[in-house]
Order: structure tokens, then sequence, then C-alpha cells
């Protein structure tokens, strides 16, 4: 199994790789990171490219990513890729999609509520138009442990029980406890009862998904929990949050088949989350789990990068 990380040298590369490598340490995977070095054009700064700047550059994007693979441990196999692209979001969805990765990990901007998530520029573009899921690791993410608990947040739209088959998936194969959020804003009016019937649709959700495999469900710990409050920044606060906890989340139904699109209300849980979070696809269908087996995964080496495509 394999994960592009979208590295950067900056803050943001570093809480990238130290997500991808906390996600990898669960089920054993590899690391691949990925700088985009722009194409020449001539809406680029320097053209027509100045003799060798191409080259100096690429040496400076090198170097970059050798301090990024100095970050992951050496028991998480990594290795390095320069690509070429005239949208960065774009040339990471490729690398991802040849590469077979099914998770992108990104690092988010640190300007938002408590300097825990902005989407910037790129992130935005990945969140509207990746075909793998994209995980956001909010600033100053240190921790390289292993993720302790998966937490998926289920609307009451059509679309929930597609997340959850995600989720239970993904707490599956990694060996994770599984919990099942609802959030409501309780606004002028409204009465425990809202409460209630958010506590009915996950179960509801929840038992209909036990009909599709009830292998899924065997030995998985599950639990349903309800998250109020004023707004639903207030009902992300109110809930409790491990340390190496991460929120899976689905796509908007604006969203085309097969891709991402961040709806408002993500928005608004993304911009109070403590913890790191994924977004799947619209009518994402996970691999087989032929293609999770951890067992005999090679060890990539040496942690250098390859030349730019």
């Amino acid at each position: 199994m394999r994960y592009v990380v979208g590295y950067s040298a900056n803050a943001r590369g570093g809480d990238a790789v130290n997500l991808a490598v906390a996600l990898a340490r669960r089920q054993g995977a590899a690391l691949d990171l990925v700088m985009v070095m722009p194409q020449d054009s001539p809406y680029n700064g320097v053209y027509p490219p100045v003799a060798g700047f191409g080259d100096i550059l690429a040496k400076q994007v090198s170097d970059w990513l050798d301090e990024g693979l100095a970050l992951v441990p050496n028991d998480v196999p990594a290795q390095a890729h320069i690509r070429r692209g005239e949208s960065e979001a774009e040339a990471l969805i490729a690398a991802a999609e040849e590469l077979g990765a099914v998770l992108l990990v990104i690092g988010a901007s640190s300007t938002g509520l408590f300097r825990r998530f902005t989407v910037g520029s790129v992130a935005s573009a990945l969140l509207h138009a990746s075909t793998v899921p994209v995980v956001l690791a909010p600033s100053g993410y240190s921790r390289t442990k292993p993720i302790t608990r998966l937490t998926c947040a289920l609307g009451s739209r059509a679309g929930a029980e597609d997340v959850l088959r995600t989720g239970i998936a993904m707490a599956r194969r990694r060996e994770l406890p599984l919990r099942l959020v609802s959030l409501v804003a309780l606004g002028p009016g409204d009465s425990d009862a809202t409460i209630a019937d958010a506590e009915a649709h996950l179960r509801a959700v929840a038992e209909a998904s036990q009909g599709v495999d009830p292998d899924d469900l065997t030995n998985l710990d599950i639990d349903v929990v309800v998250g109020h409050g004023r707004t639903i920044e207030d009902a992300v606060d109110a809930l409790s949050w491990k340390k190496g906890e991460i929120l899976l989340i689905g796509s908007s139904r604006l969203a085309q088949n097969n891709s991402i699109f961040l709806g408002a209300t993500a928005n608004r849980i993304l911009r109070a989350l403590p913890v790191p979070m994924i977004v799947v696809p619209r009518n994402y269908v996970p691999l087989s789990d032929a293609l999770f087996q951890t067992t005999a995964l090679p060890v990539v080496a040496p942690k250098t990068p390859e030349a730019p495509q």
C-alpha cells in the first residue's frame, strides 16, 4: 500500500509527513513524497527559460525532498518524486493515480480558528478534483505514533451509507475502534428531540450498513455519538477527541462521481476540528482487500528523489 505526500519545504510539508508516517505505521504502508516543478510556459516568471535555470531549480527541489525524506523514520519505507505540471494539484492527483496510492496527504494552512485548519489554493483544488481520498494535516501536527481511532461523520442526506462502508473498511483493515458521529446545531426552537432524531438516524445508517457484509463488523468496536451545540463549530468542540484520532467525512452531493467536493457543513467542521481529516470522493469504492495486504512490504532504498517527469 502506498500513500502520496504532497510535500512542500515549509511547516505544512512537515505536518503532512508526520501524519503520513502515523497512518503508514498503522498499516505498514510506504510513502511517496512528491514535489511539483512548474512547466516551461510563456506565463511563467522566466520565459524563455534561462540557460541552466531548470537544472538549478531541479537541484533545489531535490535538496528539499532530501530534507523531507530525512523526516521519515527508518521503519517506514519512503521514496521521493519530482513532477512537472502547470497545476500542482493536478500533478499530485496524477502522481497518486500513477503510483497506485490509496491516500493523498497534504498539510493545511495555519491561519484558521485556533491555528487548526485553513484550506489554501492547492488544498482547495484537490478537494474539488481528487479521485482518491485526501488527508488534511492540521497546522503543527507533530504526532508520528500510529493512529488510535477513526471517527466517521455521517449526515442525514443520501450517501451516508457509502461513507460508513468506507469507514468500516478503513477501521477493520487498521484494527481501529470506529466512532459514528452526527453533529447537530441547536438553533432557536430546537429541543432534545432534534438530538434524538440524530441518534436514530445514526443507528439506522449503521443497521443498514450491516446488511452489506456482516464479516466487516466482526470484532469491530463501534460507538455512536451525537455532538450538539449552538453552531456546528460548537458541536465539534463539544466532542471528546483522542490523541492520534482522525475524522472521515464524505463529499458534498454536488461532487461528480469519483471526485471530491467539500460542502458548506464540512468546511465549518474543518475550521473547528482539532484532529486530521480524511475526505473521500463521492461514490468512492475502497480497493479490494487483496491490495491492502501488509505482509512482505518491500523496503525502498535508497531514499533519494526521482528525476522530474
